[in-house]
């Protein structure tokens, strides 16, 4: 048990940063590692992935309200556009976790995975619409309807929605950092409801040492820990760089992250 737990804070900073650079909550990067180390911690191989997605949404609650108030404090949050988009993300998120949660972690893996390989061929291929200014606020009740696909897929797959999030207001003609601040602020609210719909959707006979539903503390604590503190160099990392580097970079880690789950 005790052996590997400093594991935990280290892939808490390298999260803490992906948060910051491409406004993800680095969930993704968290579930890959989480899958391979948690059965070292007496959890059993077939619970590991339902273990690592709820762990993952708890700890990036942290990751992202540390990476939103950074972005916050650049003026890179859209927050007219967070408040249209938190209703369905919350409801989204929640019932998400009900649909998890009792499907198999195999299941849950090859979801993932697929998700992040067409997230790379989206970003790779596809071409962003040109940013309309810095005044460009999406508003409106179809970003509600969006917020609750986005929660509902986010949950699943365990991410706190950035690579669907940015796409989408990319799009509808927000700068792409500025649609990175964004969809760190919309991560909190999915986190929320995520971690909360684990906890609690989780069947009584999957009972785990130091948990609270899915939700492993030691996992969820230690990477809290230092995410918080490297968020914010991920922020001052993704106002220094061009879009077209974040777009690149954000493709390359979908195909690195696709690949390592299906090795599991």
């Amino acid at each position: 048990m005790i052996e590997g737990v400093w594991m935990f804070p280290l892939v808490g900073a390298f999260a803490g940063l992906l948060a910051g650079l491409l406004g993800i909550g680095g969930g993704l990067a968290l579930i890959a590692v989480l899958v391979w180390v948690l059965p070292a911690h007496g959890i059993a191989p077939d619970t590991a992935m339902h273990v690592a997605l709820a762990s993952t949404m708890a700890s990036i609650v942290v990751t992202t309200a540390a990476s939103a108030w950074a972005h916050h404090r650049r003026g890179g949050v859209l927050w007219p556009t967070v408040a249209w988009m938190v209703p369905g993300l919350l409801l989204g998120a929640w019932l998400g976790t009900f649909l998890a949660v009792r499907v198999s972690g195999e299941l849950l893996r090859m979801a993932v995975a697929a998700y992040c390989f067409l997230s790379a061929l989206q970003l790779g291929l596809g071409r962003a619409r040109t940013a309309l200014g810095a005044d460009a606020v999406p508003r409106g009740p179809l970003l509600s309807l969006a917020g609750a696909g986005i929660g509902a897929v986010s949950s699943v797959v365990g991410i706190g929605g950035g690579s669907m999030t940015v796409p989408l207001l990319v799009w509808r003609g927000v700068a792409p950092v500025r649609a990175v601040g964004t969809s760190a602020a919309v991560g909190i609210f999915v986190a929320l409801a995520a971690a909360a719909g684990f906890a609690a959707h989780a069947p009584p006979e999957t009972a785990l040492p130091h948990s609270i539903g899915y939700v492993y503390l030691p996992a969820t604590l230690g990477v809290a820990v230092t995410a918080v503190f490297t968020a914010p160099l991920g922020t001052r990392l993704a106002h220094a760089i061009s879009a077209a580097v974040l777009r690149r970079a954000f493709a390359a880690f979908m195909l690195v992250v696709g690949t390592s789950l299906l090795l599991y």
